[in-house]
């Protein structure tokens, strides 16, 4: 029997007091002051992975072959992601402002969670046994 995947992306809330940078005990991480993009020093990162227990959505995750933390950093305020969903017509991704009088922490859920949301409203109740 096939059984489809579920393939989702999960993206970095940038939560307003940025638990991530609060969390990291070797300096490695800073927030851009014209993005508000967490931005990771390479250089710094010990890969001990305080960052990613301490995010909300648990987004952050450890690069496979390198030793550094991997945080979306809105490639410089022009998400790549958001253009090529466009331009191959996908239409799920998009840039959305932040409304001054609303958290993004809301949106941070982890992937885990996400998923089985996703599996469940494409698959009904066997999405469960899918994730």
């Amino acid at each position: 029997m096939l059984t489809p995947t579920i393939e989702f992306p999960h993206f970095c809330a940038q939560c307003e007091d940025y638990p991530c940078v609060e969390s990291c005990s070797f300096d490695a991480l800073s927030v851009s002051d014209e993005t508000g993009a967490v931005i990771v020093d390479k250089e710094q990162c010990t890969a001990c992975g305080q960052c990613i227990q301490a995010c909300p959505g648990r987004i952050p995750h450890i690069h496979p072959t390198e030793k550094y933390a991997v945080i979306c950093d809105l490639c410089g305020g022009d998400p790549q992601c958001a253009k090529v969903c466009e331009e191959g017509r996908w239409n799920v991704l998009w840039v959305v402002p932040k409304p001054p009088s609303s958290s993004y922490k809301l949106y941070a859920r982890r992937p885990k969670e996400i998923t089985e949301d996703l599996a469940k409203n494409l698959y009904g109740e066997y999405g469960k046994e899918l994730v």
